[in-house]
């Protein structure tokens, strides 16, 4: 008879610790999701700073080589400096 309460004592204690592993590699895989998700949102950020960056660039390239108002004729872009005779 004593035997018996031993035995279920050892299996509560592993029921306790198998559920106690489970939380934990629960809790691990959280922890890594976490780590990831901010890694991928950090490069995506950078990814539409550049992409904004690249956009302004040409935004104000084709703003410069469309102007008409520039100051003397040697500056406006995709024009000679002088007339050819």
């Amino acid at each position: 008879m004593k035997t018996e309460g031993k035995s279920w004592k050892w299996a509560w204690l592993l029921l306790v610790a198998g559920l106690g592993l489970q939380f934990y590699f629960v809790q691990e895989l959280a922890a890594a999701f976490a780590f990831f998700a901010t890694g991928f949102v950090a490069i995506a950020f950078v990814f539409a700073i550049l992409f904004t960056l690249q956009k302004g660039w040409a935004a104000a390239v084709a703003r410069f080589t469309n102007s008409g108002d520039l100051s003397e004729p040697g500056l406006q872009a995709g024009r000679p400096a002088r007339e050819m005779p």
